[in-house]
């Protein structure tokens, strides 16, 4: 049985990715220090023999004991309320974290796995994004101990690649969701349904005109697995190029939830990207990947999902102050 580490494993992303990989029949060594992380996402794991979690923050020194074939390295802090409120902690897992990771890599001649983003590409002035573009970020700005942690993960894991040889695949991850995100995590799909089940209003940052791409994380998990099984080093992007408006996308939540909420407007906080569209040539070339779940499916499955929770988490909003970041 391979044995793979995932690191943020507890995560939206990375508790899908635990599911994926038993199912695959691999031995999951979770590892999380639940920062942003939630047990209740892994919590169906914990009775199989094949599964164990770690509660550690792979910023310190990381041991795992006995072979490791793979590493799959999805901690972080992702949303903006996330990584504006604990922002040394954002940059240190990007690069400390990183770094214990490759040399664990190194160590094993485990196959490691990065998850970059779309972030990496800033506020672009190329649309859509090229896995060739460098990016316009601001490394000073407030989105910046995201933007740059992960652009430095890019780097160090390059390097480790190059220097010492190591089995490295970088995947830039595009806007991404489903089941298991936390409603009050900042990002534009969980907020906008969590609004409409409150009964708020419907809050736009800008005008309404700057886009996303959203991907099924059904779909995103799957060109995960198959990155990792390739033999490509480089950066890949995998996303959704569906893309849409803000301001529509608000409208198609308000269909979607059969609230008579409206949409209220206030203004972008700081260096937020206008544009965000992959271009995914690589992933159709070299992975034979793209997208199967279209918006209005994986909407209703995700809308679903929040249905069934609580009152108590529903309310569960983090009223974090954007104000300070405003420009």
């Amino acid at each position: 049985m391979k044995r793979v580490l995932i690191t943020g494993a507890a995560g939206f992303l990375g508790s899908h990715l635990c599911d994926r990989f038993i199912k695959d029949g691999y031995h999951v060594i979770a590892m999380d220090n639940l920062i942003t992380g939630r047990l209740k996402n892994i919590e169906h794991l914990f009775p199989l023999e094949n599964f164990e979690f770690h509660n550690h923050d792979i910023s310190n020194f990381v041991h795992v004991a006995g072979e490791l074939d793979y590493i799959l390295h999805f901690a972080s802090p992702a949303s903006p309320i996330d990584y504006l409120k604990i922002p040394i902690q954002t940059l240190k897992v990007g690069s400390l974290g990183t770094h214990n990771l490759l040399g664990l890599a190194k160590v094993k001649n485990a196959k490691m796995l990065i998850a970059s983003t779309s972030e990496v590409y800033g506020d672009p002035e190329v649309h859509p994004q090229t896995e060739e573009y460098w990016g316009n970020v601001n490394p000073i700005g407030p989105r910046g101990v995201y933007d740059e942690a992960k652009r430095f993960q890019e780097a160090i894991t390059m390097a480790y690649h190059r220097f010492h040889k190591v089995e490295t695949r970088i995947i830039r991850i595009f806007n991404t969701y489903g089941p298991r995100m936390r409603l009050n995590d900042g990002r534009v799909l969980p907020a906008f349904i969590g609004q409409a089940l409150r009964g708020e209003d419907l809050t736009v940052f800008g005008d309404g005109t700057q886009t996303r791409s959203f991907c099924y994380v059904d779909d995103l998990v799957e060109g995960i697995c198959r990155l990792l099984h390739s033999d490509y080093a480089e950066p890949v992007n995998v996303g959704n190029p569906d893309e849409i408006t803000i301001g529509e996308f608000a409208e198609e939540i308000i269909k979607l939830t059969g609230t008579s909420q409206k949409v209220i407007y206030k203004e972008l906080p700081s260096d937020d990207p206008k544009k965000r569209r992959p271009d995914i040539t690589k992933a159709k070339e070299i992975l034979g990947w793209e997208p199967k779940v279209d918006r209005e499916e994986g909407l209703q499955l995700t809308y679903d999902f929040f249905k069934s929770l609580s009152k108590n988490e529903l309310s569960e909003v983090d009223h974090y102050n954007f104000d300070k970041y405003i420009k």
